[in-house]
């Protein structure tokens, strides 16, 4: 993991690669977990057997579990010293250019879009491509924004 010191260091990488994670694989359990949190039981994510026919050849993993997974891999590529807090403040754009296969094992590549100081702290826009392993293109594509707030 990347420290980055303080906001001085981390507005003069806007514009750069930050890092990538480690790879993580998305089980079926995890598949199963997810569509069991948010109610989401529809059959290409949990039916292996109808998904083996189905457009994807097996199951796949939720846009929004895959979209989910940005707090935890974010914070294996970065991490900015004296905040008391960092808040996800929301997204500016997510795309999902391709479905994850159950079994697959993702990354997030991150770069920073943007510094901005506000009243209430610094909004901070960061662009994340989770890519899977041996693919080409990226299961999604996430412009994350968060709010952190610098110690006193």
């Amino acid at each position: 993991m990347r420290t980055i010191q303080g906001m001085a260091e981390l507005e003069t990488l806007i514009g750069q690669q930050l890092g990538e994670s480690s790879w993580v694989t998305i089980d079926q359990e995890m598949i199963n977990l997810f569509a069991d949190a948010t109610g989401d039981h529809q059959w290409i994510h949990i039916d292996e057997e109808r998904a083996k026919a189905g457009p994807f050849g097996s199951t796949i993993a939720h846009g929004f579990l895959t979209l989910s997974l940005l707090p935890r891999l974010g914070a294996e590529v970065m991490d900015v010293s004296g905040m008391k807090m960092k808040i996800n403040y929301g997204l500016n754009k997510v795309r999902f250019p391709k479905p994850v296969p159950a079994g697959s094992k993702v990354r997030d590549v991150v770069s920073l879009k943007e510094v901005e100081r506000k009243s209430s702290g610094v909004q901070v826009v960061m662009n994340h491509v989770i890519e899977i392993e041996g693919s080409d293109r990226p299961a999604c594509i996430a412009e994350a924004v968060t709010l952190m707030v610098e110690e006193d």
